[in-house]
């Protein structure tokens, strides 16, 4: 990382995008580390790893899964419509459909068409997938800021959907193979960590709508040296743990830095940050000089939802916040890159 100031695409303002709103759908199956580690306990035995590694080196102490009768597009579905309900949006006025999950069945068509059949969009809605990891979700949100700032569209729906059953399943019976070492085993600690989910938001114009939440604008930073530190397929994510935190806190700390020259984001209301463990969250925090009681955590409970996270952990913080609170977005997902967003609630 050069350390210099970085502008042009990277640094972005809007003066008349809202965030309408923002919900969540989460499976009603939950799967406790517990039960998780009591599967895993002849391979944390033989690899001489705590009984309670999950929650001494995460922090998860339960994830969701879905139930029977439930999977993430019909909940992503669900939770589009409620979005859509309380923005006051019909389906027919919406003109872009963003879906941000890293969860897909099939490479094609995208996950998008089928959301966008079940929300009973228009044919005029534009639909497809934006993949940035766990950025997802922040990108996309920039993406339809951007359009209806152009006066391209009027109303957006971002939504995210994960699925993280299948890969947890496949991952605890690959780690109890015998050929399975220490390293082996830690490489793929991260996909024990993550949790399903589903989330939708809702953007438009803020003119038309006085009462929503001002999106102003972000940062976006990249280290794509770094884009093999973390690599995920249906069939596990296998992580350099360590390598990835030193690589997205170097990044987080650049981009703060370049960021103080058209930002103040020193004393925010809340930062909601994407949700990864207790080890990410307290290296961001001392990393940036954040004020801890103003980062909300889900991790703990969710896991890690993927793109979904961000979105699921203002849905639980929105409750508490006033008019005129100043909540900053703010993730990193593997690759290297990190985005940052501010909203004025």
């Amino acid at each position: 990382m050069s350390g210099a100031r970085v502008s042009g695409n990277a640094t972005t303002r809007f003066g008349n995008v809202a965030l309408l709103s923002v919900t969540s759908r989460l499976p009603s199956r939950v799967t406790t580390s517990t039960a998780v580690q009591e599967r895993l306990a002849p391979a944390l035995a033989r690899l001489r790893l705590p009984a309670t590694l999950l929650e001494r080196v995460a922090g998860v102490e339960a994830r969701r899964n879905w139930g029977e009768g439930e999977d993430a597009n019909t909940a992503t579905v669900a939770a589009g419509l409620e979005a859509l309900a309380e923005a006051g949006v019909e389906p027919d006025d919406v003109g872009l459909l963003i879906n941000t999950s890293v969860t897909r069945k099939h490479l094609e068509p995208s996950v998008a068409v089928g959301l966008h059949h079940g929300l009973g969009l228009p044919t005029s809605a534009v639909n497809f997938d934006v993949a940035n990891a766990c950025l997802g979700f922040i990108n996309g949100m920039s993406i339809a800021a951007g359009m209806i700032e152009s006066g391209q569209i009027r109303y957006a729906v971002v939504v995210a959907g994960e699925d993280a059953d299948d890969i947890q399943d496949v991952t605890v019976e690959r780690l109890l193979r015998d050929d399975v070492g220490r390293e082996d085993f830690m490489a793929e600690f991260a996909s024990l960590t993550l949790g399903s989910g589903s989330a939708a938001a809702v953007l438009g114009r803020a003119d038309e709508h006085p009462e929503g939440h001002r999106v102003l604008g972000g940062v976006t930073r990249a280290a794509t040296q770094h884009h093999l530190l973390c690599v995920g397929s249906t069939e596990g994510m296998f992580t350099d743990a360590q390598g990835l935190l030193e690589g997205g806190l170097e990044l987080v700390v650049d981009a703060w830095k370049d960021a103080t020259a058209d930002w103040s984001w020193g004393a925010m209301d809340r930062y909601v940050t994407h949700q990864v463990s207790r080890v990410h969250t307290h290296a961001i925090v001392e990393a940036v000089g954040l004020d801890r009681s103003r980062v909300p955590t889900t991790y703990g409970h969710l896991g890690n939802v993927g793109p979904a996270s961000v979105p699921i952990t203002l849905v639980e913080e929105q409750a508490t916040l006033d008019a005129g609170d100043r909540v900053l977005l703010m993730g990193v997902g593997s690759g290297i890159n990190t985005a940052m967003m501010e909203i004025a609630w």
